[in-house]
């Protein structure tokens, strides 16, 4: 065989042609990669369940085009990209490790791309990083306000966006305290103590914890229960307190708390359980119900109403399909769920069954209401499933509406009442209107009982569980209801754990059983018949 030999002009031909080509390729390699990460940076941060992982994903698809394409225009653009990506993961999740991360981006900038646009702009971000606070990072508390209202003390924190925190109450002496991830405070409020002489809540602290973090001591003395909720334009965390039965309101405000921001109640909800002694009845006679679980009767408790119908509301569905992660969707997660709750409620005598969808179709919170209202329905329930952009968050939690009632004469007129035969939906307009004070107080009975359950029949199967408790937010879907309403998340998606359960058939029967669990424990709170037993 003969061999090809090449000449070296040839041989120097093809090294040029090669040499000419492969900046090209990198060139156009680079700028696809680029486009890529571009695009997976615009969908992490636009998503309000991304994990912090899924940002130091990205972070690593703009490093190796760093690493493989150095020589090219886009190394340069990729860590700019890169270090503003990790100070975002800083900034949401308050981990050091995506901070030093940033300072090493942005270094490399600085000290391989001095002749980049971009290495001044990187100088500068670092002078930044390098202050001892994180101040362009940082959400600010603006201001902590007192206010006494009729029912309770308030407590207001202003912050200029939203945060997440963390609450955990003490004892010895008893207090409350907020953590408050990626926060400082205004100058004046740094360490400050505020007391104040009249009434409950004579103290607030506030200090200065690691990763960014101000924590803020509530004193509960004389503090019967309090609750949290949040609203917006501006953001602000509420508190609630209120005052021990024994304690009088040392200053009297005029104005009534608004119905509109609904207190919170936390997860030491009192269990609901009769207070009164038993009964003695004859066969067939009704028993009165229990008090709520303030120890108080409800308007609907003294008139002796009962449950007969109720609406399931699965959350989301159509253009709208809630949150999405590990393979799970909201909207279907839920409607499945609603699902197999109505075949275990459809089994129990006297209860009729509402769902507000049957398909993967698109409702309006307020059409949800409407059929809720339209068919005088005498319980509400929306199930929703949980989102964080925290992937470590999991449990489940009930949100109500909460409103406080009077206790004079009521344990009279439930008595007297016991033997109605009316529901929840049957009373004449101007009665109707006094149940919605009502409502609220027996929304928040439900809400404990519906969480009760949850934890109690999903803890065997999920040792990891946790009780975030009974809660409230103004959900128009829970405002817009005419009677008690309850909104229920059932577990984090976002959490890779609880999303791998929440695929099982298994799992979802469980969540279908405790909330039906949850419903009945309500219903017999209520008047019911029993007969007693004969001597």
């Amino acid at each position: 065989m003969r061999n090809c030999v090449k000449s070296p002009v040839a041989a120097l031909a093809f090294a040029l042609v090669c040499a000419l080509a492969r900046p090209a390729f990198a060139q156009s390699e680079a700028a696809a990669r680029y486009d890529t990460a571009r695009e997976q940076e615009h969908r992490v941060t636009a998503s309000p369940a991304a994990a912090a992982d899924d940002f130091r994903f990205v972070v690593n698809k703009y490093w190796s085009i760093v690493r493989r394409y150095p020589n090219t225009g886009y190394a340069d653009n990729a860590l700019w990209q890169a270090g503003h990506l990790s100070m975002e993961a800083f900034r949401r999740f308050s981990e050091d490790r995506d901070k030093y991360r940033t300072i090493q981006l942005f270094q490399w900038l600085r000290d391989q791309y001095p002749h980049s646009p971009m290495a001044a702009r990187a100088n500068s971000e670092l002078a930044q990083l390098s202050a001892p606070q994180a101040a362009a990072t940082d959400t600010i508390i603006r201001a902590v306000h007192r206010e006494v209202l009729p029912d309770v003390v308030r407590v207001t924190v202003e912050l200029d966006r939203e945060v997440p925190f963390s609450q955990e109450r003490l004892a010895n002496p008893t207090r409350v305290f907020f953590d408050l991830k990626g926060t400082r405070t205004v100058a004046p409020l740094q360490d400050a103590v505020l007391r104040y002489d009249a009434d409950i809540v004579r103290e607030i602290r506030l200090g200065r914890h690691p990763n960014s973090t101000t924590r803020i001591v509530i004193d509960l003395g004389q503090v019967e229960r309090y609750s949290v909720f949040t609203l917006y334009e501006p953001y602000r965390i509420v508190i609630d307190c209120e005052r021990a039965s024994a304690v009088a309101p040392a200053v009297k405000v005029a104005r009534m708390v608004p119905p509109v921001a609904p207190p919170v109640v936390v997860a030491e909800t009192p269990i609901i359980k009769p207070t009164t002694p038993p009964v003695e009845s004859s066969p067939g006679k009704p028993i009165a119900p229990a008090v709520n679980s303030g120890g108080k009767f409800s308007v609907a408790r003294q008139l002796g109403l009962g449950v007969s119908r109720i609406v399931i509301d699965p959350g989301h569905g159509g253009r709208d399909p809630g949150a999405a992660a590990f393979a799970v969707s909201e909207a279907e997660l839920v409607l499945d769920v609603a699902l197999r709750l109505e075949k275990l409620l459809q089994q129990q005598p006297g209860i009729e069954v509402v769902l507000t969808r049957r398909a993967d179709e698109y409702l309006g919170l307020e059409e949800r209401t409407d059929i809720a209202n339209r068919e005088s329905a005498d319980l509400f329930l929306s199930i929703h499933a949980n989102a964080s952009a925290n992937a470590t968050a999991r449990g489940v939690e009930t949100y109500f509406l909460n409103f406080a009632l009077n206790r004079q004469a009521e344990a009279v007129a439930a008595r007297e009442n016991a033997a109605s035969g009316k529901t929840m939906n049957s009373l004449p307009g101007i009665i109707k209107a006094i149940t919605l004070n009502s409502k609220l107080n027996e929304s928040r009975d439900f809400a404990a009982l519906i969480q009760r359950s949850l934890v109690r029949g999903l803890a065997p199967s999920n040792n990891t569980l946790r009780d975030l408790g009974v809660k409230q937010a103004p959900f128009m879907v829970l405002i817009g209801a005419a009677m008690p309403s309850v909104l229920a998340e059932i577990s984090f998606i976002t959490n890779r754990q609880d999303a791998r359960l929440l695929k099982s058939s298994a799992y979802r029967d469980k969540i279908a059983e405790s909330l039906l669990a949850g419903v009945l424990k309500y219903q017999q709170t209520l008047k019911k018949v029993q007969t007693a037993a004969l001597r």
